[in-house]
């Protein structure tokens, strides 16, 4: 059932964004918000608790997100809290986020290192999976020195495991199999 609800959301301000030519910037408003809430559990608390009214609610969210969100995007929070969905905001965003860039033909991943890495580095790695994949690819840099080097590239439902602490396990489990 959340999974239809949030579905009917997302597509419907999918829908919306296209009509408008608004699509990157409802992306971009809506990762906002989510943002905002993961950042104050209390506040993403306070928008969907029943103990407040609508009204109420409408006027925080007013306040809060003025002038930092379109009036498309305030609009559809306040239909949520008219609806009572709020609760399922982080899956409509996540869904909204999934159709924005299905639509665009980007996919995101990240890569982990042991190091951060550099712009340049960043890109190519990001051209050359594009090539492969056939979608445009866009990376965040995760920094795990348990890593020790190389790199973990995830994308969508690919993993290419590169790193130094991969091929250190393989090598032992091999040489553990010698010595039995």
């Amino acid at each position: 059932m959340a999974k239809l609800i949030e579905k009917t959301y997302a597509d419907a301000l999918f829908e919306v964004a296209v009509e408008g030519n608004q699509l990157e910037s409802l992306k971009e408003e809506i990762l906002f918000v989510l943002d905002a809430f993961k950042a104050y559990p209390d506040f993403y608390q306070l928008y969907n608790t029943p103990q407040i009214s609508k009204d109420e609610k409408k006027k925080i969210i007013e306040e809060t997100f003025k002038e930092k969100i379109s009036t498309e995007m305030m609009n559809f929070l306040k239909i949520l809290i008219d609806k009572r969905r709020t609760m399922y905001f982080e899956g409509i965003a996540k869904l909204f986020k999934k159709l924005a860039n299905d639509h665009n033909n980007m996919i995101e991943g990240t890569v982990t290192t042991a190091v951060p890495l550099k712009d340049e580095e960043k890109l190519m790695l990001e051209n050359k999976l594009s090539i492969t994949i056939g979608k445009k690819v866009q990376l965040k840099n995760i920094v795990d020195p348990s890593i020790i080097g190389g790199a973990l590239v995830k994308v969508g439902d690919k993993v290419i495991d590169g790193t130094i602490q991969s091929r250190l396990d393989t090598m032992k489990k091999d040489l553990a199999q010698i010595l039995v």
